[in-house]
């Protein structure tokens, strides 16, 4: 996925930091923070509108949406054939497709959904998050935990070596999707 939105504004980021918010250093900072913010959660994150995603059947009365939060579902095929909501099929806001009076087929691309997802406003702590991340991104140097000149020294911590930070973290589990697949 090519992007070029930021998942925070650089000029909150350039107000940390002795630079404009044009700095092209900075704004490859706040590129890759959302970057990785963006892969680690496993989803866009930012309003998609019209997404077209082609799901497998599991035999189930529930499938789960590849990204959310769903804002909307405009369009359902099953088979080819347009399922109405609210008698046929109903959805969540977490990304749940519930088949109603009975469950999907168990057979593969057989449900073709077409849905808005995301958020039209980037919430603050995933904002706070990216900011901090492109902050370490924007001063450390990768591999250098220590840099000293003459007699003064700058020591990094261990979630600069590491790469994220707690809240990082914690971020990442809370907006996080499809978390089951992994083994």
């Amino acid at each position: 996925m090519v992007t070029t939105e930021y998942l925070a504004d650089p000029a909150e980021l350039a107000a940390w930091l002795p630079v404009d918010k044009e700095d092209p250093k900075l704004l490859g900072a706040l590129t890759a923070a959302s970057r990785r913010f963006r892969g680690a959660v496993r989803h866009r994150v930012s309003l998609v509108d019209g997404d077209t995603v082609v799901l497998d059947g599991r035999g189930g009365e529930s499938v789960l949406l590849p990204a959310a939060p769903v804002v909307d579902v405009t369009s359902l095929l099953l088979d080819g054939e347009e399922l109405a909501e609210g008698t046929a099929f109903a959805w969540s806001r977490d990304g749940f497709l519930r088949r109603l009076g009975g469950c999907w087929p168990d057979r593969l691309r057989c449900i073709q959904v077409t849905y808005d997802h995301g958020f039209a406003e980037i919430p603050e702590d995933i904002q706070e998050v990216v900011i901090d991340q492109a902050r370490t991104m924007f001063r450390v140097q990768p591999g250098v935990q220590t840099i000293q000149a003459g007699g003064e020294s700058i020591t990094y911590g261990a979630q600069a070596a590491v790469g994220v930070t707690a809240q990082w973290s914690a971020m990442v589990e809370k907006y996080q999707l499809n978390r089951g697949d992994r083994a």
